[in-house]
């Protein structure tokens, strides 16, 4: 007997069917992000990194240009199993040679290459206006800045994504998600705490007052607690996003790291399910605060996924990743951290959910500790050898990944 069918035995015997988990997991559709390959450079723009973001590390073989990020891509999806979209972000238009066009005047024109790229490979675009790392970002504010120029060069830009998106929809045939995220607030103490948020609800309306289709174009909003350089007050906190999320229909986006080290996303998307019809995660890792670590399998992306598969939610729940770190090599990032929320989700499809919700309301916590504790320790990585058999995927992926390095990356300048 192999050892899935050991293991298939085992997880029956706690009512557990593991051909329904893995015909689920299979079409599971997960969201990675293209910013991993380049640490967040983009092709539009010169400027350095700004935000609140920063990315460490030198690792060689950082993708400089579309085709070298497309390659890279195309290796990390080859050893990534299941269902895939890209993630795009407006810094990565790509031009023509002698063409520009600002962020407020970018089109469909200029993602075309990628609209090929995802079509030829069969997967959906998920979209972000870059809302950093450019010029017009003055004294750290975008949306909500008080200089009426700068304020309404960005308002343009998210007009001009929200074209981009439903082209991206209408294109490849998939639903784009486009996600929108201000790096807005200040360093110090403000003197005032309400007006930036008031620019910022005046930014969005105007906006969202830009005609799209629904069906095809889901508008998430991403709160943030904190960034480098603004630590003390950021404009798009979680109350004003999900406040404003709910007053204008719109989808709920929480990242893992945007919140307090105490808070928890897991115990956060019970209560945005009873409120919204569909909500967006960006699975990260954050080391002490929002660093964006490679997603591994710990106890918070377990517990994010039990909560979705627990409330038969994968229907209603966006997933996307989002990391970026130069200090190892970069395709084994995605590789490792897509699938490790694969496996998380694989993890709760494997938990006896019901029975062990019906301990719950019957108050039988101790066998509903027993439980829990017993199913840790279920064959869990036979079931998920057997899922990359199926979708055939290497299990050891290491080896691959450094012969590409060591014939594609470290020959780049």
């Amino acid at each position: 007997m192999s050892r899935y069918e050991e293991a298939r035995k085992i997880y029956s015997s706690f009512g557990v069917d593991t051909e329904k988990a893995l015909n689920t997991l299979k079409d599971v559709t997960i969201s990675v992000h293209c910013w991993q390959g380049d640490d967040v450079v983009g092709f539009d723009s010169k400027e350095s990194l700004s935000g609140g973001i920063q990315t460490t590390g030198n690792y060689p073989g950082k993708a400089t240009t579309p085709e070298e990020l497309m390659a890279d891509l195309d290796k990390a999806f080859s050893l990534i199993p299941g269902k895939k979209k890209l993630n795009l972000h407006a810094s990565y238009a790509i031009f023509e040679e002698g063409e520009f066009a600002d962020r407020n005047a970018l089109e469909p024109k200029h993602f075309k290459k990628w609209v090929n790229f995802a079509k030829e490979r069969n997967m959906g675009i998920d979209f972000n206006p870059t809302y950093f790392s450019h010029a017009m970002v003055k004294d750290g504010l975008t949306l909500s800045s008080p200089d009426e120029e700068v304020r309404e060069f960005w308002v343009e830009h998210g007009k001009a994504c929200l074209k981009i998106s439903e082209y991206f929809a209408e294109e490849t045939g998939v639903p784009c998600v486009m996600n929108i995220w201000i790096p807005d607030g200040y360093k110090d103490i403000p003197a005032d705490r309400l007006s930036p948020r008031a620019r910022f609800k005046k930014s969005l309306d105007e906006i969202l007052d830009t005609p799209y289709d629904k069906s095809k174009v889901y508008v998430t909003l991403e709160s943030k607690v904190f960034g480098i350089g603004l630590e003390s007050y950021t404009v798009g906190s979680a109350e004003f996003c999900l406040s404003y999320s709910a007053s204008k229909g719109i989808t709920p986006l929480m990242d893992n790291g945007h919140y307090h080290p105490t808070e928890l996303v897991s115990d956060k998307i019970s209560s945005l399910l009873l409120f919204n019809e569909k909500i967006a995660l960006h699975v990260t890792r954050g080391v002490r605060w929002d660093s964006d670590h490679v997603v591994i399998l710990d106890d918070e992306t377990k517990e994010i996924a039990k909560e979705i598969v627990s409330h038969d939610a994968l229907g209603r729940v966006f997933i996307a990743t989002d990391y970026f770190d130069a200090s190892i090599n970069r395709i084994s990032a995605w590789v490792t951290g897509v699938r490790n929320v694969q496996k998380a989700l694989l993890n709760a499809l494997l938990l006896p959910t019901d029975k062990m919700k019906a301990l719950q309301e019957e108050s039988s916590f101790t066998e509903l500790m027993c439980l829990q504790e017993e199913m840790k320790t279920a064959p869990f990585g036979d079931i998920w050898a057997e899922y990359l058999a199926r979708e055939n995927v290497k299990n050891d992926y290491f080896k691959e990944i450094k012969e590409y390095e060591e014939k594609v990356l470290v020959k780049r300048v």
